[in-house]
């Protein structure tokens, strides 16, 4: 017999603004692309053309089957210089959230997604005490103008993102470990020679370019989840209807013998610690694509034998059970999964790591966890950051060529899951 999900699940797919839209010429990320020595391995250039064709990929999305979007607005896109908003910029907002609307499909937007406003690097970036305030008022301009439109509002993408980049390059530093989202450090001298041009382009000092793909202090992590929460307060008194939460990117985080303590420290440093700046919020943003596993000496590698996404990601899909249940122990808020998907050129593979993926969230349901949908990463083969176009998660494939889209059989297969509302 088929295992149920609740009647009124949502059943979607993510993008981001910037790696699908194109063009995202006020953003820090077009900046770093562009600039000579990139260590981004191509541009983003017109990307997949999303800010043009959002019509037809939303009513793809919907003629799957699935009755969700989850996709983000672009802070340099509305406020390209400091306190001057663009008004055509949130009418292109607009159309896109009545476009789900007259596809019957429920938006759910995300205010920051990696990339920020230049003029925002300029003035101290994610480590400024300015930018919790600057980001609520660009938050409360939004809202005030589409909250209408909006249900559910994720204020910030991956908030302790930056904790794992830290550890990311650490490793590669120390000579180990593996590629994560989207953070190329094959040549750490050639990285030296970048940062002191981007420093030179932003017109800081190379130390003093924030971005929020980069590391971080504690200081720099409590402006980041200062930046949410008074985010969330601006945002409660324009649109008091929408429900607010962010995202956190968290692995499975397991352990052999010898290894728990250090699985229990790295699960305080990824969530725990942040359980404060949590409590205010209507829903959890989960996002997942592998687990990590702890020894005695540290984090253990990705075994040999083990198969591995395009990301270099052990393919393990039971890991979005095993945070589910996790998470939930510290929660009173439902949990909307955000992201989860596998970076491959396998299709048939991604339908599997769908099922299989599926399939703990559903038992974790069945035990009484109120998981309220699923966001498939990504609708779209899209722009990987540092990495280029090269790695694949979509459902869609884009023919960058004449962006020809070009379901593939798992767009469809999710979609069937979403109709029937069963795996």
């Amino acid at each position: 017999m088929a295992s149920q999900f609740p009647n009124d699940f949502y059943w979607g797919a993510s993008t981001a603004a910037h790696q699908v839209e194109g063009n995202n010429t006020h953003s820090d990320f077009w900046l770093m692309e562009n600039l000579e020595g990139s260590i981004f391995k191509e541009r983003s250039g017109s990307a997949v053309d999303h800010y043009r064709l959002f019509k037809e990929d939303i009513a793809l999305l919907s003629s799957f089957g699935l009755n969700s979007y989850r996709f983000s607005i672009e802070w340099a896109r509305i406020e390209p210089e400091e306190g001057r908003f663009d008004p055509a910029a949130i009418e292109h907002y607009r159309d896109v959230l009545l476009a789900c609307q007259s596809s019957n499909v429920m938006p759910i937007v995300t205010l920051h997604h990696f990339t920020t406003p230049q003029w925002l690097i300029r003035a101290g970036g994610w480590e400024s005490a300015e930018t919790p305030a600057r980001f609520a008022r660009y938050c409360a301009h939004v809202m005030k103008e589409l909250g209408e439109w909006i249900p559910f509002v994720c204020t910030i993408n991956e908030a302790n993102i930056s904790i794992g980049i830290t550890k990311i390059i650490k490793r590669h530093q120390a000579g180990g470990g593996q590629a994560q989202v989207g953070i190329n450090t094959d040549n750490m001298s050639q990285m030296q020679k970048y940062f002191m041009a981007l420093g030179q382009a932003f017109g800081v000092h190379p130390q003093e370019v924030h971005s929020f793909l980069g590391a971080r202090t504690e200081k720099g992590l409590e402006v980041i989840f200062k930046s949410h929460t008074e985010a969330r307060s601006a945002i409660r008194q324009v649109s008091p209807n929408t429900r607010i939460g962010l995202s956190l990117s968290l692995y499975d985080i397991q352990s052999i013998p010898g290894g728990e303590e250090l699985a229990a420290e790295a699960y305080h440093e990824e969530f725990l610690q942040f359980l404060p700046y949590l409590e205010d919020d209507d829903f959890f943003g989960l996002q997942n694509y592998t687990r990590m596993v702890y020894g005695p000496d540290g984090l253990l590698p990705v075994p040999a034998d083990a198969e591995k996404t395009q990301m270099g990601n052990e393919y393990y899909p039971e890991a979005l059970g095993g945070v589910v249940r996790f998470v939930s122990k510290y929660l009173k808020q439902p949990i909307m999964i955000t992201e989860n998907g596998i970076g491959t050129d396998n299709d048939e593979r991604r339908i599997a790591f769908i099922d299989q993926a599926l399939k703990g969230v559903q038992a974790c349901i069945s035990d009484g966890i109120r998981v309220i949908g699923y966001m498939h990463w990504s609708l779209l083969d899209n722009f990987e950051w540092q990495l280029g176009y090269s790695k694949t998660f979509g459902l869609i494939e884009v023919d960058r060529s004449t962006q020809e889209r070009k379901p593939k059989p798992s767009a469809y297969h999710l979609g069937s899951i979403a109709r029937d509302n069963s795996i």
